[in-house]
């Protein structure tokens, strides 16, 4: 299994280095990045070169695997497709504009539908989400009504943002699409549908000068997670054009509705969730590591810790990284034929974060029918 990578930051190095546990029979074949910090989890002796062009013409990958800033991901997947590599892995998210993302659907139509696409998005690989999926599979929750739900970081992550290069809009495509493109698709795929409206307001009011720490020891915080290209020391004196909090407001095409709620500077981090249907609910949280799922007579259909044992302990993504692998593994293999995330689920669930960053500026509801009109025309939702 040869593989190549557009990009071998942090993320692409803890990814790979996952899969080359999990299939020794891997050869890293070729990378591109400039500012190769990381290149030592696959590998130091992998070739070096300036294009992906160049690299996928004379590596020939049979997997190729694009962990790039977000901005360069359209020209990185037209890349792939264009040379016929017949697996390409694409971090999230996977475009950073609408416009982006139409591009990016009539390019897989022509190129026989996004079959050849896998993505990141890990939490659809989550422990919480097999037990959900197979919760709403009972139809224990009945019709979904109305759900809420939120991503919070503590000010470590939140300052790595402000530091990042992912502060730049034109380069992340915004904090929303960046980091809860993630929850954003797993409440698509519990309502079994996409939003048809939004709303949203938000802003930056912790990362501002007037809350810069006064002390050294203070500070040591917003440093333990480190950021390398085009970086910035200062996350209090940021020039990043992203938000700090961010409240919004969906209406799916169901009818069921939901509030999100997302803050970069939480000291007691959680990334929760509850879902309300017609028969039962279901709650849990991500980071405290537990699901609860009740009946509407108040009984208890299912309680799972996850915090104890298993993947859990193997850290990044509550284990879901590990279980993402093991997932992709399988499908390179030939022993699944399907994962439980897709490429036009990315797409969407990147629309919808796009729109409420659209809601967020505008102040206004945003109305999504017409995007999606856009959308389905290339026929890649089966």
């Amino acid at each position: 299994m040869r593989v190549a990578t557009a990009g071998i930051g942090l993320r692409a190095g803890h990814v790979l280095s996952i899969l080359k546990q999990n299939m020794p029979e891997i050869e890293f074949v070729g990378y591109v990045d400039p500012q190769s910090s990381y290149l030592d989890m696959i590998g130091q002796h992998v070739p070096q070169f300036d294009t992906v062009e160049d690299m996928l013409a004379k590596t020939k990958p049979d997997l190729y695997f694009i962990g790039s800033p977000n901005s360069f991901h359209l020209d990185h997947i037209r890349a792939g497709l264009e040379a016929n590599v017949q697996n390409i892995f694409t971090e999230k998210p996977v475009v950073t504009s609408i416009s982006e993302t139409m591009q990016l659907t009539k390019l897989l139509a022509k190129h026989g539908g996004g079959s050849r696409l896998m993505v990141g998005l890990v939490l659809r690989y989550s422990q919480h989400m097999v037990d959900l999926r197979n919760v709403i599979a009972e139809n224990v929750l009945g019709d979904i009504v109305s759900l809420e739900a939120n991503e919070h970081i503590g000010p470590y992550h939140g300052s790595f943002f402000m530091r990042d290069w992912r502060r730049a809009r034109k380069y992340s495509g915004g904090f929303m699409l960046e980091k809860c493109c993630h929850d954003l698709d797993i409440y698509n795929m519990v309502t079994g549908s996409r939003p048809a409206k939004v709303a949203s307001f938000g802003g930056r009011k912790s990362f501002v000068p007037a809350h810069a720490p006064i002390s050294d020891a203070e500070a040591e915080v917003f440093h333990i997670k480190k950021s390398i290209w085009n970086s910035i020391d200062d996350p209090f004196q940021s020039d990043g054009d992203i938000i700090d909090f961010q409240t919004a407001i969906l209406e799916f095409e169901t009818g069921a509705s939901m509030v999100f709620h997302t803050n970069l500077n939480v000291p007691d981090e959680h990334r929760r969730f509850c879902v309300m249907g017609a028969k039962g609910m279901a709650e849990g949280d991500f980071v405290r590591g537990f699901l609860k799922v009740t009946r509407r007579d108040g009984s208890t259909f299912l309680e799972k810790d996850y915090s104890q044992g298993g993947n859990a302990q193997l850290g990044a993504h509550y284990g879901a990284d590990h279980m993402m692998v093991e997932d992709v593994v399988g499908f390179l293999r030939g022993q699944t034929h399907e994962l439980p995330v897709s490429i036009v689920d990315a797409l969407e669930a990147g629309v919808a974060a796009l729109a409420l960053d659209q809601a967020r500026s505008s102040g206004q509801v945003v109305e999504l029918a017409s995007i999606w009109e856009e959308f389905d025309q290339y026929g890649l939702r089966t």
